[in-house]
């Protein structure tokens, strides 16, 4: 029998949600980010690539997204940090009968706008998003994506055909943009009736014809808050960013030991400040020189600067994969990291100086922060 721990975490503490192979994890700390609590393991033994926790409108909701061999990939919440969890054996994401698809994974769980607190979205595999307009009860396939001209001929990256990321502007309620591998970044400005390719100037290194109109193997992006048409992304060979929200690239690249590599994350405050963790190459997906540095960019990638202290330099042969690294909305930053080692390290001085949180835990797929909101009575 496992033995599964709680965190109680109070109105405006750190918390951090970490997905692996083998269930997931919560790590629970007050705003100084200090010490850590650790509870888990919640669905040992499935593997959870996508958390979220909801504060809107009163709630302190988890989601997840655990992947279970009998009952397949179901939609689950949590009002009490994983003390109890929604139903697990009704699939609630489904693809309807004329597709012919089935769900093989769910990606991402993005909670909408404040405004809109019984919104919800989903990218998941086979390359689809879902939304859900009743406080995530019922999912609907957004039918403008899927019925897109390009879809038919879109193909699978190596980590399968996912949407993976979702990112909603915080100024334009009709605007969103999404990244699929291997696709490309699609935006819509008519809240997902319509999509076109965000993604000009982005290589596709891998294809005859290295900029074509879709098929970028995209494998992160990430929008700043106060800045929304900026969004920086990791490429399956390349670092860019848009200032325009995609409507043109510029190669950021600059000074880095590789432009290969999964993870990226910006700074909570700063729209130029952004993290990544390069990797060796396609071929061989571990940190380069076997040292474990966070790239660091402060202009908006006109340089970047490894961040070391703390973290091991020699014969550290890890691997970042794509949702494992995050920031939280501290007023003093924090970073964190997870690897396909079990290794989870966080920083709170905005990625200058590093602490491990935890070893040994199972392989790291997903990092998520949030700050604990006060509890206002029960949410629906």
């Amino acid at each position: 029998m496992v033995d599964v721990r709680h965190v109680s975490p109070k109105g405006g503490d750190a918390l951090l949600m970490v997905g692996t192979m083998k269930g997931a994890f919560l790590f629970r700390s007050d705003a100084s980010r200090r010490t850590w609590q650790r509870g888990g393991p919640y669905f040992p033994g499935n593997a959870v690539y996508a958390l979220a926790y909801d504060g809107r409108a009163g709630r302190r909701r988890l989601w997840a997204a655990p992947e279970n061999f009998h009952f397949g990939v179901v939609m689950r919440s949590s009002d009490d940090f994983g003390k109890t969890w929604s139903d697990g054996e009704t699939a609630n994401v489904r693809f309807p009968e004329d597709t012919g698809a089935s769900l093989k994974r769910v990606w991402q769980i993005a909670p909408a706008r404040a405004e809109e607190p019984d919104v919800l979205y989903a990218g998941v595999e086979p390359a689809a998003l879902f939304e859900s307009r009743d406080g995530g009860k019922k999912w609907s396939l957004v039918r403008g994506l899927w019925d897109h001209p390009h879809r038919p001929q879109w193909q699978p990256g190596g980590g399968g055909m996912c949407l993976h990321t979702v990112l909603l502007d915080p100024t334009r309620r009709e605007r969103m943009h999404v990244a699929v591998s291997t696709a490309g970044v699609y935006r819509t400005d008519d809240g997902g009736r319509s999509w076109r390719t965000a993604h000009k100037g982005v290589r596709a290194q891998f294809l005859p014809n290295k900029y074509p109109e879709f098929g970028q193997c995209v494998h992160k992006i990430a929008r700043h808050p106060s800045r929304p048409d900026r969004i920086y992304l990791q490429n399956h060979w390349g670092l860019y960013r848009t200032d325009d929200a995609g409507d043109s690239w510029t190669d950021v690249a600059n000074g880095v030991p590789s432009d290969f590599g999964f993870g990226m994350a910006v700074h909570p405050h700063d729209p130029d400040t952004a993290y990544i963790v390069p990797l060796e190459s396609d071929e061989f997906r571990c940190t380069p020189e076997g040292r474990l540095r966070v790239y660091r960019t402060r202009d908006a990638g006109k340089s970047w600067q490894p961040m070391t202290r703390g973290l091991p330099q020699k014969d550290a042969l890890e691997t970042v994969l794509r949702d494992a690294l995050a920031t939280d909305g501290f007023e003093k930053a924090g970073v964190y990291f997870g690897t396909r080692s079990g290794k989870l390290f966080a920083s709170r001085d905005g990625g200058t100086s590093w602490t491990r949180l935890a070893d040994g835990l199972p392989p790291i797929v997903c990092v998520k922060t949030a700050a604990v909101s006060k509890a206002r009575g029960k949410a629906k």
